[in-house]
């Protein structure tokens, strides 16, 4: 399998961010990216290589072109405002406030164009997103060429990333950006399975009123856990969408048993519903040791979820998302695409 990847992850380096009322530094750090890339070497599991840059139409065929535009302009501003640290929104445009007039102040842009306070910009970030986005794009291209699967290593991630908002690390959603590309190539019709601990909110908002993108998310139960605000069981889709979005949420202390009855569900799901390409929102915070995360999956557990993609037989991306638990990011990542070539 080959792995593309970007040393220009790194430039987004020394963020902080808001966390249980504490400014505190970022969880999504560089290392977690090297950490995957060295397993990958030491796996010897295929060429790692580096992306193709691509402009940024395909990033507007899942935001608003307004949102795209606005991120690499941030740090200049920010910069303009006579500021250091780490831009961050302060205020947002919840229930009763407009969200309909656009401001024009950075302060109130990164409210405008946020949910949270966990994306925040320092001078290397819009690189670090643009790479990651040309990282999944390159990956895709791979897939659509004829390669069974292909490893996009991106950071940083993007799956909380909505059609015009940023939040939880996450600024353009590689895996949805990749999804729709297949769709403009030719695919009848794409699934994501997203088997990261948090519910890949953004992946449900872009494509929740569609019926040609199937989006299957196994995650932590947003009654008590991050985003809170979508991935409930009753979220099945809207108007033409309506059925083709499919969450598992699932309560703190799950454990292998619970969760790969989940995936094995969704598997079944996804093979019923017959997509032209998988994305697999890769992430693994799953793991009994993450430092933000409630479930109790082993490292011996990461393998079998490869194998069981894998039985899909079908073209597969592998999109990175979350993992916090840095030291073995890389044992668990490189896991599941090994037990998916062993499958």
């Amino acid at each position: 399998m080959k792995t593309i990847f970007s040393p220009l992850h790194a430039g987004h380096s020394g963020q902080m961010e808001l966390v249980a009322g504490e400014i505190v530094p970022g969880f999504e750090m560089p290392s977690r990216a090297e950490y995957v890339r060295a397993r990958v070497e030491s796996e010897k599991l295929g060429p790692i290589l580096p992306p193709v840059e691509h402009d940024l139409a395909a990033a507007k065929r899942v935001h608003a072109a307004d949102y795209i535009d606005f991120l690499p302009t941030v740090w200049p501003e920010w910069e303009k405002s006579g500021r250091g640290g780490s831009a961050l929104g302060y205020t947002w445009p919840t229930r009763g406030l407009r969200a309909d007039v656009r401001p024009k102040t950075i302060d109130a842009l990164l409210g405008y164009y946020s949910f949270d306070a966990g994306a925040p910009f320092v001078k290397g970030t819009w690189d670090a997103i643009k790479s990651s986005y040309d990282v999944a794009l390159t990956a895709a291209e791979l897939v659509k060429g004829g390669e069974r699967s292909a490893f996009a290593l991106c950071r940083p991630p993007g799956h909380h990333a909505g059609a015009a908002f940023m939040g939880g690390y996450c600024f353009i959603n590689n895996a949805a950006v990749a999804a729709q590309w297949f769709r403009d190539q030719g695919a009848k019709k794409v699934s994501i399975l997203d088997v990261d601990y948090h519910h890949g909110n953004g992946t449900q908002e872009i494509f929740y009123s569609r019926a040609d993108v199937q989006v299957l998310n196994l995650h932590g139960d947003p009654m008590s856990e991050y985003p809170f605000f979508l991935g409930h069981a009753d979220e099945r889709g809207a108007g033409e969408g309506e059925g083709f979005n499919i969450n598992y949420p699932m309560p703190p202390g799950t454990s292998w048993e619970r969760w790969s009855a989940s995936h094995e569900d969704a598997c079944a799901k996804l093979q019923d519903y017959g997509p032209d390409a998988v994305v697999v929102s890769l992430g693994v915070d799953t793991f009994e040791k993450d430092p933000i995360s409630q479930f109790k999956l082993k490292t011996e557990d990461y393998p079998k979820i490869g194998r069981r993609i894998a039985r899909l037989g079908l073209p597969t991306l592998f999109v990175m998302e979350g993992g916090y638990a840095v030291e073995e990011i890389g044992i668990n990542a490189v896991g599941v695409l090994t037990g998916f070539e062993e499958g």
